[in-house]
């Protein structure tokens, strides 16, 4: 037994580590050739830091604050942290545990003869005795339960790093878009002032011709009624931008009071021609996609300690030690033991067999998710590019509505004022410019936000070896 001994360990060591790591994940699912609305001529590619490539130091600046005092991502990283410890227990048990014991007592006959169980007697009444052991202990992984427990554990581990990073694509494409929203609501707002003064402007003219008697009661009071409007329009406004201040300083991790957005322009703001590549990248592109396929390894190891679980185990075990009356003596009596163990489940009313069948409904589970998560995936890059297909032709033709509604309210206040045209007129190219000029806005906007939501789609310019 003492020569079969060491060998017996080294080829359960051996053993362990040849344990089978989980096989690769297919989804089933094959990607589709081309997509259906890139753009063309599309060279800019996405890299880690996307949001340069919207020309704004200010957006910059706002990003790299995000990324340094998110909560959320901060919150995501402690995540990361727990799994690495979590990692690091799960692969604990593939080598022995060792343990160094130090023990003392002192056993004292008070009254009375002592029995066969007491060290101290009549004669003898008061016995001390010292030890020290080192001793270890190690169960055998014949069936791979162990290794596939640590195997969970590290895609686990991979899942939750991926976690963080989607948290992050997420963070910063919001500080992104909330960004732009803020700055196309100012544009908005300068606008309706400058709309607001010039139906001011209108209203002073009709007023001088009522006064004249040369304007009737009805176009004096459409036009107050146009300012009324006009003027209505300023506090909606400049709601949309305070909200858009208010949330966007939450995403930075500070209170509104402290977010300086400074006075970049609306118009600062560009988008580049982003190259989305071939829908077969895009499963290594998106860190969401990653983290799906992550936990459904983590679901598949799982499945192979609950098998394992339902077969029986072999514990091995081996303490050197000394032991003595006398505490300079402990180390002049040495000794070792070695034990072995066997214990096998005998009956359990069936709870092992439905671990086992509960890891499996949740590896289906996952891997429906790991399906939806690559579907959805190439949903959201077809719809980003199918907006910046369509939005680009709404501007097209927007740019020349707004030009001919410019056009058309300077000739129709020129004839008012001569006395040609009626104010009817002149109101409804008022309300025709305005609206072309606040909608001009907002389709750039859109296309921005298009841009925003492609890159996010693309996964930001991450990418990782799946």
């Amino acid at each position: 037994m003492n020569k079969r001994s060491p060998c017996l360990l080294s080829l359960c060591l051996l053993l362990n580590a040849c344990a089978s790591y989980t096989s690769p994940v297919d989804s089933g699912i094959a990607p589709p050739a081309a997509w259906q609305f890139a753009e063309r001529d599309a060279a800019q590619a996405t890299t880690a830091r996307w949001w340069t490539h919207f020309g704004s130091p200010q957006l910059n600046r706002l990003i790299d604050q995000a990324r340094r005092d998110s909560f959320d991502v901060a919150a995501a990283m402690a995540r990361v942290h727990q799994a690495q410890a979590s990692a690091v227990i799960a692969g604990a048990p593939l080598l022995p545990e060792v343990k160094l014991n130090l023990d003392t007592s002192r056993q004292q006959l008070l009254r009375g003869k002592g029995g066969p169980s007491l060290d101290a007697s009549q004669s003898d009444k008061v016995v001390d005795n010292y030890g020290v052991n080192l001793a270890a202990s190690y169960e055998v992984d014949f069936w791979g339960g162990r290794a596939a427990a640590r195997d969970s554990a590290l895609h686990s581990l991979r899942a939750s790093a991926f976690d963080q990073a989607t948290v992050e694509l997420t963070l910063l494409g919001n500080v992104a878009d909330r960004y732009a929203q803020t700055l196309a609501a100012r544009e908005r707002g300068q606008i309706a002032e400058l709309n607001l003064a010039n139906a001011r402007n209108v209203l002073e003219l009709v007023q001088t011709r009522y006064d004249a008697g040369s304007a009737t009661a009805l176009e004096l009071a459409q036009q107050k009624s146009l300012v009324a409007s006009q003027q209505r329009q300023l506090p909606l406004i400049q709601q949309l931008a305070e909200d858009s201040r208010i949330t966007l300083a939450a995403l930075l991790g500070q209170p509104v009071q402290a977010l300086d957005l400074g006075s970049e322009p609306f118009q600062a703001l560009t988008w580049p021609s982003i190259g989305a590549g071939l829908p077969s990248q895009l499963l290594s592109r998106r860190p969401d996609i990653a983290k799906a396929e992550a936990q459904l390894a983590a679901a598949q190891a799982d499945v192979s300690v609950a098998r394992a679980a339902m077969l029986p185990t072999i514990t091995l075990g081996a303490t050197l030690g000394s032991d003595a009356y006398k505490a300079v003596e402990v180390l002049r009596s040495p000794y070792y033991t070695l034990t072995a163990g066997l214990v096998g489940p005998i009956f359990n009313n069936g709870r092992l067999s439905a671990e086992r069948d509960k890891a499996r409904a949740r590896q289906d589970e996952l891997l429906q998710t790991y399906r939806g998560a690559i579907v959805n995936g190439f949903a959201d890059v077809e719809k980003a590019l199918s907006s910046i297909t369509r939005l680009d032709q709404q501007r097209q033709w927007q740019h020349e509505e707004l030009q001919q509604a410019q056009t058309a309210f300077q000739i129709a206040q020129s004839r008012y004022q001569a006395g040609a045209e009626d104010l009817l007129t002149v109101l409804e190219t008022q309300r025709t410019l305005y609206t072309a000029q606040d909608l001009n806005v907002q389709l750039r906007l859109s296309r921005l936000q298009a841009s925003i939501a492609l890159y996010k789609a693309l996964g930001g310019g991450w990418k990782t070896d799946i």
